[in-house]
């Protein structure tokens, strides 16, 4: 008699030993449940293992794993499932789910586009996973949330995300996971967060024990993310050099976050200004000191408080009218002459009065910026950039939030490798880049090191012929 074969699912969950973080993610009861941090800690396997226990525990259960293309949700879950559950659920490509015997379905799902979420509307699940969840906006994530309801009194409804740091959804996850730092409707006690990270992993580790190796190698600012699971830098990230560190806010060394100080009469103040609407717009003004230092002393920025990108649809005499408010009565700004520049843009009056004329009819005077992208963000890098005391040429007051919230974040647009992706809220960036094209400069030359290396003809001695290979 032919001996009907067991499907591998079975022999699987006898033998898998999860580490003790997949432990704490398996058992965790939170509405929402956060695992991860630095690459190579098991959250991909984790993720799927706890779909299918939740499907083979509760009967008829509805559940979905969301990951951010096709071609990664198939190679990273699909195919593995479809090995993993032969002869045991049923996966059917057309509903892209597999079905259970007890009748419940964990589904496949991705989301590329804005155009892909509407697959999810009138969508009802039990519970959500979000693979590799910073590859998300946050608005796309919190849309598939309302997904998120049933009638069961067995199980309670949860969202399980796995992520790395970078990505679109980077500073959403970051707040309420890393930060924890909640707003209106969302309650601590139902956000948990296990960190990851490769040393957690002994199945990698004995499969291939020089993975650490080779993330130690990487650059500072990857080896930072993906071996330590820092959230302050991320794959991708444009301006990596940006540093905030309060500990130097006062003697301003190594950082470029500074804390405010009175501005000198004599220094120049500019105004850089990207205009929105239905997108913010933002406002900055700059002190320029007797080197040609930068520093971004104030800010006024047209966005909805908590909904980071959404404009506050001020027309433009609102917007130039407090701009011009601003300047007579704030005590770093009045009375001084105020150089401005603008995006090209709003000098188009091909439907009207233009945008700059609407200004200038409020006493606020703009000059077309330079609207060259590539160059525009290298006189940012150099700008960042720190000379060998430590000092850079362009300072941020702790005061210019908008600064600081929307910058660290801006990623590399995958098909401009040298660009930064427009998708993102680049609106802070974009005046940035105008009021640095306007005052260029040549990179920071850094001292660099030469290595004594020993003469065999010099008649000097004693000399230490290892000393090169103890000081590098």
């Amino acid at each position: 008699m032919e001996r009907i074969s067991e499907p591998l699912i079975f022999r699987h969950l006898r033998e898998e030993v999860p580490n003790p973080k997949q432990q704490r993610f398996f058992r965790a009861r939170a509405k929402h449940i956060g695992y991860g941090g630095a690459r190579g800690g098991g959250k991909s396997w984790a993720a799927r293992r706890k779909g299918v226990m939740l499907c083979m525990r509760y009967p008829g259960l509805k559940g979905i794993l969301i990951r951010r293309t096709m071609p990664e949700l198939r190679n990273n879950h699909i195919l593995p499932l479809m090995s993993e559950l032969n002869g045991y659920a049923q996966y059917s490509s057309d509903q892209r789910a597999f079905r259970f015997p007890n009748g419940s379905r964990f589904m496949m799902g991705y989301c590329d586009n804005e155009g892909d979420l509407l697959q999810y509307q009138g969508q009802e699940f039990d519970f959500i996973i979000f693979e590799e969840a910073t590859g998300l906006p946050e608005e796309w994530m919190k849309f598939i949330c309302t997904a998120l309801r049933t009638v069961r009194t067995d199980f309670t409804p949860r969202v399980y995300y796995t992520m790395n740091p970078g990505g679109p959804g980077h500073a959403y996850i970051k707040r309420i996971f890393i930060d924890r730092q909640y707003r209106d409707g969302e309650r601590p006690e139902d956000y948990v967060f296990i960190q990851a990270t490769v040393h957690d992993n002994r199945v990698l580790m004995d499969a291939n024990p020089d993975y650490i190796r080779m993330l130690e190698a990487l650059p500072e600012h990857k080896r930072r993310a993906h071996l330590h699971g820092e959230w302050d830098v991320y794959e991708g990230q444009v301006f990596e050099e940006l540093r905030n560190d309060p500990d130097h806010y006062e003697d301003r060394l190594w950082t470029h976050v500074i804390a405010p100080f009175d501005i000198p009469e004599r220094w120049e103040v500019w105004r850089s200004f990207d205009f929105g609407y239905a997108k913010p717009f933002s406002c900055g003004w700059w002190a320029v000191d007797h080197d040609g230092r930068l520093y971004r002393i104030l800010e006024l920025y047209g966005c909805v408080p908590d909904q980071p990108d959404t404009g506050i649809r001020w027309s433009p005499d609102e917007i130039f009218r407090e701009i011009h408010r601003l300047e007579t009565e704030h005590p770093w700004l009045r009375g001084r002459r105020i150089q401005g520049v603008a995006d090209p843009a709003i000098w188009d009056a091909s439907h009207g009065i233009s945008i700059a004329e609407t200004a200038e009819r409020h006493r606020v005077y703009f000059e077309p910026g330079d609207h060259q992208r590539l160059p525009g963000w290298m006189q940012v890098h150099y700008r960042l950039q720190f000379d060998a005391n430590g000092i850079p040429m362009l300072y941020v007051f702790s005061g210019c939030r908008a600064f600081l919230r929307t910058m660290p974040l801006l990623t590399y647009d995958p098909q401009k490798p040298e660009d930064v992706d427009t998708r993102q809220e680049d609106h802070v960036a974009d005046e940035v880049r105008y009021l640095c094209m306007a005052n260029p400069m040549k990179p920071v030359r850094t001292v660099q090191r030469t290595p004594q290396v020993f003469d065999p003809l010099s008649s000097d001695a004693p000399h230490d012929r290892y000393a090169f290979y103890k000081k590098y």
